[in-house]
């Protein structure tokens, strides 16, 4: 399958493209600097591509490909930026990293995720701004709880938004366990067009 992923120097995107790559894929690694990647391996391209650029976007996603986003932020603006150059530029499927307690999982998460709005502020509206313009395009959104750096775990699962449990700041979730998820979903997909929660 070909996959592009985007934000792939970050510390998700990376395990995106690792994953990815062990599973046989051909990847279209994206990063504003596409030699902080740091991995080579004969199926990834690397380009360079810039979410406040669209055509640098639009430039490197083929018609065909899954866009996995491991796109996160400091500064406001920058997702919904993503969001929107990704969806104009037209792949066959998007598959994006959100948070979770916010938009669409926000009843979903309770009382608990009031927390959020200490840690994230003015980047929430940002977030569901970019969430709503990939369910708007068919493509599925994963909110994740707290991330953390551990290995996949092997009891890990994917829910959707009538299974999830309350927020809890203490429940982490590792990376490479969301980028299992959201390639999973690539591979075979089960939410298109609705959020879902990777579980460890």
């Amino acid at each position: 399958m070909n996959l592009t992923v985007l934000a792939a120097s970050g510390r998700t995107g990376h395990a995106l493209t690792r994953q990815a790559l062990e599973r046989g894929h051909t990847v279209t690694a994206i990063a504003r600097d596409p030699q902080s990647i740091g991995l080579d391996h004969p199926n990834l391209r690397k380009v360079a591509g810039d979410v406040s650029d669209p055509a640098s976007i639009a430039a490197a996603v083929d018609a065909d490909s899954v866009v996995l986003s491991g796109l996160g932020t400091d500064v406001a603006g920058v997702l919904s930026d993503g969001a929107k150059a990704v969806v104009a530029a037209g792949p066959r499927r998007i598959i994006w990293l959100g948070a979770y307690g916010t938009g669409a999982s926000a009843d979903a998460a309770g009382e608990g995720a009031g927390v959020l709005w200490k840690f994230m502020g003015d980047r929430i509206p940002d977030k569901i701004v970019a969430d709503n313009a990939v369910l708007a395009a068919g493509g599925t959104v994963f909110h994740a709880g707290v991330l953390s750096d551990e290995p996949a775990s092997p009891g890990r699962r994917t829910v959707g938004l009538d299974d999830a449990p309350p927020f809890d700041l203490g429940a982490k979730v590792s990376r490479d366990t969301v980028a299992a998820a959201m390639l999973d979903e690539a591979e075979e997909p089960r939410f298109p067009g609705a959020v879902a929660l990777p579980l460890a």
